[in-house]
Formats: structure tokens, C-alpha cells, sequence
């Protein structure tokens, strides 16, 4: 039979199951439900965008649902969270170069609940509320009714938080840990010196610092002064009227969330490191000379990206059931609002995170 003719005869599942795993078909050892199991619909709502752009490029439309394979699970999303490296894809920048087609969906974050999980006694049963990281840009985000993830990039949502809270937490808590646990190695009566650290990322690395002894200092605006003093910070500093090096010196960590984006915020933290101190810099192309800088000033230095592991989320997971570490959700927005959402992040004054409201929780 000719390749023409048998394309006429394949069926519309033969169709669908002959599909990339993003053609929004279960794959053939998936579709059989278990009894109760939700219904899984073919399309979905999701945010895109068609190229970079303005906040205003992100629109919600129908796509379909992805389908996970091997190991993956399905999640239907309840909330989602907002990051900066979300904005900064959208711009064109961030991990754009990874998008492979568009339009793409957008996100990292998301908490909400197991529709599908690749057999009966995985550790994340149907019905399981879990919290986690996708793999964007690889493939779709959470921006989205339901996402496709990894097994080990999830955690069990904490019971004492929301799904709107939890969301909040996996992208800047596991870069936080990542910085201040796996880097920096903070310990009893080490000094550590946090800036932009009133945002997602840093008010997470507020409280793992102070939890593990460190003695805390923070850069920030007026008004999260007091609030950071609460999370733990000592010695807190207001950017906008003092210089910071003109507060603190000889400390052993600089944690920077800011780069030489504003006011050579990372070229001036060098100077304020004890010989052989660490600097640490997280914002994606925030200062693209740091490490011939620190070499020259006597200091070590290094940039970090957050691993999405679902083990040491379990652990954060823990300290926010303890109440040991908080997160903070700033605004809420509604999936359909995903551009007024970026529109507020990129105006730098987020507290803690900006979360988008997807589902039932």
C-alpha cells in the first residue's frame, strides 16, 4: 500500500498515538484509567506566546493536552508561579534560545494534583497533591490546566500550605537552598551578605540563612525593612538611601540577586569580601565579567542555577510544615491576567512571589 494511501486508512487514534508526546493523547499504556480516575480532556487552556515580546504578547487559547511518557507524570495545575526568568523568556531573553517551536507555554512553577502517574504503586498516586518544577523550556510549562513533569522534580505539597502558597515555592526556594545550603555552606556565626533579598529568591535565602546561623545581612527598599528583620535578617540595609558598603565589611558570602543590572551592585561587592571570600551571583546575565572581577580582587566567586530536585524540595517542604521558613505570595492573579502579571514583576517591587490562579484547588 502506498505511504499516501495508508495515511487515508490510519485512524484517527492511530493518528494521535503516532504523534509527538505533546499532541495531547495519553500514550497507548496510559489511556486504560483506573477506577475513579479523573477524565482527561483532549484540550486545555493555556497562556502562550507566538515570539518574544511584551507582557502583552501572552494571550490564553485552547491547546492540547500534554501526554507523559515512561516515568513522567500529569498534574492538573491548581496554581502556578511567576518568576523572573518567565518574564525575561518571554522578552527574548532567559532560556528563549531552548524554545523549540511556538507558540510555547510558559512556567516553572506549579502545585496541584496527580491525574496520571505511570503505575499503581508509584510514590505519586492519582489523586496525590504535589508541588514541583516543570521542565520548560524543553517542553510546556505551567501556565496551564495540566502539566507534564518528571517524577523527580516533585514533592508532596505541604498540608499546612494552599496550593496558591505552595506554588510560590519551588523555583526560588530550591535556588535559595541551592545558594545558601549547597554553595555558601552556611553555618553558625558566618557572615552573609544577601542583596535584592526582599524578592522570591531572597526572602527564602533570608530565613535558610538565619536558620542555619548565619548572621544575616540584607539589602532592600524602604518598605521591607521591618519584614526582613522578622525573617531573620540582622542587619538590614536600605538601598535607596545608604550605600551598603558603607555598612558592611569583611563578610564571608556575598549572595547576589542583583548583578551590575542596577547600580554596579556586584562590581561594589567585591570590595566589601574578606580575602578569600565567595561571591555568588544567581541572575542570569546579570554581570557577565564577575569571575576575571573577583579573581582580580582577591575573591572567589561563581554562578548558580536552581536544580529542580524533587528530594531536597521534600526538605523545604518539612521546614514550611515546621513554620521554620515562610513563603510570602504578594498578588494573586488569574491565568487569563498572565500579562498584567508580568507587567507588575517587571516592575521590581514584588514581595516574596506573584502566583497565577489555574484550577480547583
Amino acid at each position: 500500500m502506498s505511504p499516501d494511501r495508508l495515511r487515508r486508512f490510519r485512524s484517527p487514534r492511530a493518528a494521535a498515538l503516532a504523534a509527538p508526546a505533546t499532541a495531547g493523547t495519553l500514550p497507548s499504556n496510559a489511556t486504560d484509567r483506573e477506577p475513579g480516575a479523573p477524565e482527561i480532556p483532549e484540550v486545555m487552556r493555556a497562556v502562550v506566546f507566538d515570539a518574544p515580546g511584551e507582557a502583552t504578547a501572552l494571550r490564553t487559547t485552547a491547546v492540547p493536552t500534554p501526554a507523559p511518557v515512561l516515568s513522567e507524570l500529569l498534574v492538573r495545575v491548581v496554581a502556578a508561579g511567576v518568576n523572573p526568568i518567565d518574564a525575561k523568556t518571554r522578552a527574548g531573553r532567559g532560556v528563549s534560545g531552548a524554545i523549540e517551536q511556538f507558540p510555547s507555554t510558559l512556567g516553572y512553577d506549579f502545585s496541584g494534583v496527580v491525574v496520571h502517574a505511570p503505575y499503581e504503586t508509584h510514590p505519586f498516586p492519582v489523586g496525590t497533591e504535589v508541588f514541583g518544577m516543570t521542565p520548560f523550556p524543553r517542553s510546556g510549562g505551567s501556565y496551564a490546566q495540566y502539566a507534564v513533569v518528571p517524577t523527580l522534580s516533585v514533592a508532596r505539597k505541604p498540608a499546612a500550605l494552599s496550593h496558591v502558597e505552595a506554588a510560590g515555592v519551588p523555583l526560588a526556594a530550591l535556588t535559595a537552598w541551592g545558594l545558601v545550603v549547597e554553595t555558601a555552606h552556611a553555618h553558625e556565626g558566618q557572615r552573609i551578605l544577601i542583596h535584592g533579598a526582599s524578592g522570591g529568591v531572597g526572602h527564602f535565602a533570608v530565613q535558610l540563612a538565619a536558620y542555619f546561623g548565619a548572621h544575616v545581612s540584607a539589602t532592600c527598599s524602604t518598605r521591607n525593612l521591618s519584614w526582613l528583620r522578622e525573617l531573620g535578617a540582622s542587619v538590614v540595609i536600605d538601598h535607596t538611601t545608604t550605600r551598603f558598603e558603607d555598612v558592611v565589611g569583611d563578610v564571608d558570602v556575598v549572595i547576589d540577586l542583583v548583578g551590575n543590572v542596577h547600580d554596579d551592585t556586584g562590581t561594589r561587592s567585591l570590595s566589601v569580601l574578606r580575602p578569600g571570600g565567595l561571591y555568588i551571583v544567581a541572575p542570569t546575565g546579570s554581570w557577565p565579567g564577575y569571575a576575571h572581577a573577583a579573581s582580580d580582587a582577591g575573591v572567589r566567586a561563581t554562578a548558580y542555577t536552581v536544580i529542580p530536585d524533587g528530594g531536597t524540595l521534600a526538605t523545604i517542604g518539612r521546614l514550611l510544615d515546621s513554620g521554620a521558613v515562610q513563603v510570602y505570595v504578594d498578588r494573586v492573579f488569574g491565568l487569563d491576567d498572565a500579562a498584567a502579571a508580568h507587567a507588575e514583576l517587571e516592575q521590581g517591587h514584588t514581595r516574596g512571589k506573584i502566583v497565577l490562579t489555574v484550577g480547583e484547588g
